[in-house]
């Protein structure tokens, strides 16, 4: 009985433990029963302490590769494993692979990324939360205990200074919006599978990855919609594009290149779409090195907030931003869908022409 409840305790099988034997281990549970402790919480605290003790020839290492490996089938792109690997592998592994990953400490975690925190801020961000997520998860297997040395909130953050002070954040070159009618218009006048690739990147505002991806099965030209599956979206659910008289022509041109089923934008290797390499390398050709496909998303939002009387969130559904505002979102359901065909339209149009006035202002249509 400990503090009114009733609780039983076993002291081994009798084939394995003499009655003497267990006449001791009875006294010894009285004993710390009498000093106000519970005798099954002290012999699991016993039983953890020697299971960390012997797992101390676990190294970091085979506890990173075992964590790549089971957190592998819960990312969505294949690469991320080899990027995690090849991290660690430059950074991490030359200082703290070898090591009992229970004998990782701040010190140890600040030789690895303290050299780089300054020269590579983007990297060393990534390299301490791999390091966390490695120790978290070898805390959760119980190879080590204690507080994980590379958690950034209430502890690095004492010190080392924040990655936004060492050095700003560089966002994706955008081209102007008011350029953008002079820019499609080279654009279009190129015949190849990078440039229809990135024309219908700009005209839908998604991620160049989408496009790339993009399959026929995903298309329907009936209803002019292009529906982009969960798996292949960054928030993870299903995003349906409405597609303009423009990109519907885009996709008239690039058809008899692809079979039934398969990429919109084939590549050369059979059964593989068009490098994600190929459009940065298109606009190098056209003498625009400092421009991005993913910037043109930002001269799509640019231009739907200053040209245009659409509402905000129109833009940012189009561009398949995630609702911060979660009293906004609840009541949100709907995808604004017949919105944001009007919206796509009118950018479509703006993309065909040479700049508008400053004073020019798309409205927004009532349906």
């Amino acid at each position: 009985m400990l503090a009114g409840r009733s609780r039983e305790m076993g002291l081994g099988p009798t084939d394995a433990v003499t009655l003497a034997e267990a006449r001791s281990a009875a006294a010894a549970a009285r004993k710390l029963l009498a000093q106000g402790k519970d005798p099954i919480e002290v012999r699991e605290a016993e039983r953890r302490a020697a299971a960390i003790e012997a797992a101390k020839a676990m190294t970091f290492k085979a506890c990173a590769e075992r964590c790549i490996e089971a957190q592998r089938a819960g990312w969505k792109n294949a690469k991320h494993a080899a990027q995690w690997g090849a991290t660690l592998d430059a950074y991490a592994y030359p200082v703290i692979g070898d090591l009992p990953v229970q004998g990782v400490d701040t010190g140890l975690v600040l030789k690895i990324i303290e050299p780089i925190w300054t020269t590579k801020p983007e990297t060393a961000s990534r390299v301490r939360g791999r390091i966390e997520s490695v120790l978290n998860w070898a805390t959760a297997r119980e190879y080590r205990a204690g507080d994980n040395p590379a958690r950034w909130r209430g502890h690095l953050d004492k010190l080392l200074p924040a990655r936004s002070k060492v050095r700003r954040v560089e966002h994706h070159a955008a081209l102007p919006y008011d350029q953008i009618g002079a820019f499609m218009a080279e654009l279009r006048a190129i015949e190849a599978v990078s440039a229809w690739a990135l024309e219908l990147t700009i005209l839908t505002a998604a991620r160049s990855g989408e496009v790339l991806g993009a399959r026929w099965d995903e298309i329907d030209t009936a209803k002019a919609m292009w529906v982009v599956p969960a798996e292949r979206m960054k928030a993870g659910r299903e995003h349906r594009v409405p597609l303009s008289p423009a990109a519907l022509t885009v996709l008239d041109r690039v058809r008899p290149l692809a079979h039934e089923g398969g990429f919109v934008f084939p590549g050369l290797r059979s059964g593989r779409p068009v490098s994600g390499m190929s459009m940065l390398m298109l606009l190098r050709r056209m003498g625009r090195p400092g421009l991005t496909a993913h910037g043109f998303r930002s001269s799509f939002r640019d231009w739907a907030a200053e040209r245009t009387n659409f509402p905000s969130h129109a833009a940012e559904m189009a561009l398949a931003h995630t609702v911060s505002d979660k009293v906004e979102a609840a009541y949100r359901r709907g995808d604004l869908f017949e919105k944001r065909r009007r919206l796509m339209e009118a950018w479509a149009e703006f993309c065909s022409r040479p700049a508008p006035h400053r004073s020019e202002i798309v409205p927004m249509q009532r349906a």
